[in-house]
């Protein structure tokens, strides 16, 4: 056999093997118009998205980069840029103030779970606790999860309710699941 028919073979073969061990390799989704790297950090993966440039600012005056750069694992449940638009006029400017930076972080913090929670580690939650289930974040708020037809969906302290739009988004120190909704904590 000549070498150009020995590599199809073998990669016939190795196909072959993938299909029946049920291996699949799933990429990560684009998000904001950006790859996200599984070996990029939260913050470096976020930078790119052309979604969250509010978030990214948020986080960087609320001193929080480093932190999202650590080891994790995290879960992030990152609001796009419509979705701090939608807040009251002037509020996103009103939280990137200095003198704001608590409050802001209080905000921020109730978007990230202190645990790795891929969409499949969540609705096994969700189906055990009998459809709904209730994390606690590292800003100390308590948000409610629930699944739906294959969707999630978050409810804050507040009562207000996000969506995920893109789950899964994995990332070298944890996950990030795109919201359409800022969370809020009981205030």
């Amino acid at each position: 056999m000549k070498l150009p028919t020995l590599r199809v073979l073998a990669v016939s073969a190795m196909l072959s093997v993938s299909a029946l061990s049920g291996v699949a390799f799933a990429e990560n989704p684009m998000v904001g118009g950006a790859p996200m790297l599984e070996t990029k950090d939260i913050i470096d993966n976020a930078v790119n998205s052309a979604d969250h440039t509010t978030l990214v600012a948020a986080v960087k005056a609320a001193g929080l980069v480093d932190t999202l750069k650590g080891p994790g694992p995290f879960t992030v449940l990152a609001p796009t840029n419509e979705a701090f638009a939608a807040l009251p006029a002037g509020t996103v400017d009103n939280l990137l103030k200095p003198e704001n930076k608590d409050q802001l972080v209080k905000i921020l913090t109730c978007h990230v779970i202190a645990a790795k929670a891929l969409s499949t580690d969540i609705a096994s939650m969700v189906k055990a606790d009998g459809g709904k289930h209730v994390v606690d974040t590292v800003g100390g708020c308590k948000l409610t999860l629930e699944e739906k037809d294959g969707k999630v969906t978050i409810t804050d302290e507040a009562g207000g309710v996000a969506n995920v739009t893109i789950a899964d988004v994995v990332q070298s120190n944890g996950v990030i699941h795109v919201i359409d909704k800022v969370l809020l904590p009981k205030m």
